[in-house]
């Protein structure tokens, strides 16, 4: 029977029309989406300050070793956020309780993100430690609340494997050895990102299912949508940060210019089409939570960390247009984009069951200027790149347009030649799609 406050199944053994007390704790559920509230707007303020962190950590660090670190410190962060995602999807994030459980997180997130630059020095301890508050207290949290419910197996799992992997993060903090705390990190988060896909299969009670884990999908779609744009806002408080530092002669004024530019292209193929009927599709999904695992939970972090990336090579370009070309810089001229775009093809292929060939082009085209870069100087490269990207953004709007004509859908009323979203292609939404989900519940 169908609690009536939030529209889920009572728990088997429990009288029909008595909630329990995980109940009073959920989200309520309508015929639309859940909205994010404004406290979770708030609460993603921590998650910009972590995306600066990283983004100057990764300049910093600009080498192999370093962009490997930065990139999996992401994972960690990127983690934190998601799992938190997840849990305000499910419950209410404006009942007082489940508030109070956000701002302890918002606490420990701020703690964490403040030590990123010397996760792998001498602030590992407490890197790992605020990470580990957040993990487990905040699924502890869940635990206790659902623990007569029906959601409860399911969280207990989750609960064991973040155990698992805690042990993991304090045990590497503690660790002198700069590559043994990497390595056992890295197990750690390789255990984390790993059990959605096996079920949190766990002794004594079994593994999840995809029938076990539902979501509100529009609620993740906006979500994860608003983390792009935090992504895209630490972007341009990098390029006007840099501005402000300069005397804006011919070269940093260009500089300002491409990495402006290619900011609003990255949310123009993002943001223009995308975004808005993949969250339609994802609400309309007979199994959103397939598509919220596969979509946005891991596919969105390749489209983020592209973003911080491409920040980097934007302040560079900025503060030395005419330098020298260097490997590093290179690497992060062609790959933010390179990534951006790859992370945003595995989208539309995971929700529309399309790869675009525009999408390819693009690929082959950075891949090509990383190729040549030797024979060009930053601002060069940089402003190739831009086309690129700018290019891609012009061809979809290009290409939605010619598809809406063919469909003969009418222009959108006082926007002359604009027209509303057509359908996309048959979705293929079992693709990528694994066994089971993270936390969320049904």
């Amino acid at each position: 029977m169908s609690d009536a406050r939030t529209g889920h199944a009572a728990p088997s053994g429990m009288p029909a029309g008595r909630p329990s007390r995980a109940d009073a704790l959920l989200r309520p559920r309508g015929d639309g989406a859940a909205r994010v509230t404004f406290f979770e707007l708030f609460f993603d303020l921590v998650f910009v300050f972590a995306v600066t962190q990283l983004s100057h950590r990764l300049l910093e660090h600009l080498t192999a070793r370093g962009a490997a670190e930065t990139l999996l410190l992401l994972l960690a962060v990127w983690w934190a956020w998601m799992y938190t995602c997840w849990t305000t999807n499910w419950f209410d994030p404006d009942h007082p309780a489940v508030r109070l459980v956000l701002v302890g997180v918002m606490v420990a997130g701020l703690f964490m993100a403040a030590m990123l630059p010397g996760a792998f020095g001498s602030g590992g301890v407490w890197f790992a430690a605020a990470y580990v508050v957040i993990q487990v207290g905040r699924t502890v949290f869940v635990v206790a609340a659902t623990w007569a419910h029906e959601l409860g197996r399911n969280f207990q799992r989750v609960l064991f494997w973040q155990a698992v992997s805690a042990v993991l993060w304090i045990g590497g903090a503690l660790v002198d050895a700069a590559d043994v705390r990497a390595g056992l990190w890295l197990l750690a988060v390789a255990l984390e990102y790993l059990a959605p896909w096996h079920g949190y299969t766990t002794p004594l009670l079994g593994r999840s299912s995809t029938a076990d884990w539902t979501i509100d999908g529009g609620h993740m779609a906006e979500r994860c949508q608003l983390f792009v744009i935090i992504a895209l806002g630490e972007s341009v408080l990098v390029t006007g940060t840099t501005l402000g530092g300069h005397t804006p002669g011919a070269g940093v004024a260009a500089g300002f210019v491409s990495a402006f530019a290619g900011a609003v292209a990255l949310w123009w193929i993002y943001f223009d089409h995308t975004a808005e009927k993949a969250a339609e599709r994802i609400a309309e999904s007979a199994d959103p939570g397939r598509l919220g695992r596969s979509a946005y939970t891991f596919i969105h972090i390749v489209m983020v960390a592209g973003i911080i990336v491409g920040a980097v090579s934007d302040e560079m370009v900025m503060a030395h247009p005419g330098g020298h070309m260097t490997t590093g810089f290179a690497a992060v001229a062609a790959g933010g984009p390179a990534l951006f775009v790859f992370g945003h093809a595995l989208f539309k292929r995971a929700v529309f069951g399309d790869f675009t060939r525009a999408r390819l082009t693009a690929l082959v085209a950075l891949a090509g200027l990383a190729a040549i870069s030797f024979a060009m100087d930053r601002l060069t490269l940089h402003i190739c790149t831009t086309v690129v990207v700018a290019a891609l953004a012009l061809w979809d709007v290009r290409a939605y347009r010619l598809h809406s004509r063919g469909l003969g859908v009418p222009g959108m009323p006082g926007v002359p030649g604009m027209r509303p979203a057509p359908l996309e292609e048959t979705a293929a939404e079992s693709a990528g799609a694994g066994p089971a989900e993270p936390p969320a519940g049904r």
